[in-house]
């Protein structure tokens, strides 16, 4: 059985059947992605599967890969309008694995993370109804009632575009270089969200992190969106941060972050038409809307120099030839533009 870098085969099997799950065979597993966020693995005996997410190997940063939170969430939606694979077992600690784990059933269908695969969808009519499917389920989480499904305690329902504006502010001094070219604008535009803050619109379950390459689509029917996948960034929010962010991913600069990424594919609408999308799929205005925008350009910048960080990390310090770093001062550069 053994082990795969980062996961334990061995240690996993002995607590699959400590909790009781069946087990048919010797256990296996393929690494289905990892290395920039939490590392990804379809495990599997010999008639069962399922998908088990664990932080990243290296430069983790506090709170960016909590399993609880995912597990929880996922938990909670399961039997909702909204599809989610159905939770396994999560540990929070290094008991079994050597680091915090979770996992679920694994959900057959197909992820469409890359231009091609999003190509192989059909026409652009078919392109244009997945995305409104995809649209309509973002939607219909923020139209749940977190108290209804056993979230009340998810976050705390007001402050949650200050804390934001905090955290990813406080994430960039984490993550910067020594005497870092591009911490004027990086502090500029924190300087401008904090001074614009606006009221929060609602509060809603926030995914933190949606797109298409995060959904599990019907391997046949595209319409039809099987599971939403990767919960580590949800909690209680506003429901238009979450919207603003899925806008902003369709942002060219995105594919320096996540290489050929299928939604930031010029088949994918416009970011003014995804906006108008969801505004009628959530009966919800667009207020504020510039603000919204900038902090979601902030936000990804942040992210796009925390993988650029833990690049950094696993080569000792070194330089490394990923270019996602190169995407932070124009994505910064774009959140100040649409705030001045």
């Amino acid at each position: 059985m053994g082990s795969l870098d980062g996961l334990d085969l061995t240690a996993l099997d002995a607590h699959l059947r400590e909790i009781g799950i069946a087990r048919s065979g010797e256990l296996r597993a393929e690494l289905i992605a990892g290395g920039r966020s939490n590392l990804t693995f379809l495990v599997f005996d010999d008639t069962a599967k399922w998908v088990l997410r664990r932080p990243p190997l290296h430069g983790l940063t506090p709170s960016a890969h909590d399993m609880a939170r995912e597990y929880k969430v996922v938990a909670a939606l399961e039997g909702t309008t909204v599809p989610v694979a159905h939770p396994v077992t999560m540990r929070n600690d290094d008991s079994v694995l050597g680091a915090p784990f979770q996992m679920v059933d694994f959900v057959p269908g197909r992820v469409v993370r890359y231009s091609a695969e999003l190509d192989a969808l059909g026409d652009q009519q078919a392109i244009d109804s997945c995305v409104d499917a995809l649209i309509k389920v973002l939607a219909d989480l923020h139209a749940l009632d977190p108290e209804a499904v056993g979230l009340g305690d998810f976050g705390k329902a007001n402050g949650y575009l200050e804390r934001q504006v905090r955290r990813w502010g406080s994430q960039w001094d984490l993550v910067r270089l020594q005497d870092d070219p591009r911490d004027t604008d990086v502090r500029r535009l924190h300087g401008l969200l904090t001074e614009k803050l606006p009221p929060q619109s609602r509060s809603a379950i926030v995914h933190g992190d949606y797109r298409i390459d995060n959904t599990m689509l019907d391997a046949v029917d595209a319409t039809k969106v099987r599971a939403v996948l990767d919960w580590e960034m949800s909690t209680l929010g506003d429901p238009l941060s979450d919207a603003a962010l899925m806008c902003v991913y369709r942002n060219p600069m995105f594919s320096m972050v996540h290489a050929d990424a299928a939604w930031s594919s010029d088949k994918i609408p416009p970011m003014d038409q995804l906006a108008e999308k969801y505004s009628v799929a959530a009966g919800q205005p667009l207020d504020h809307w510039e603000f919204y925008l900038a902090l979601a350009y902030f936000k990804l910048a942040i992210i796009a120099a925390g993988i650029d960080f833990r690049a950094r990390m696993a080569a000792g310090g070194a330089g490394h030839d990923d270019p996602v770093g190169e995407a932070v001062a124009p994505l910064i550069a774009a959140g100040l533009a649409v705030l001045t």
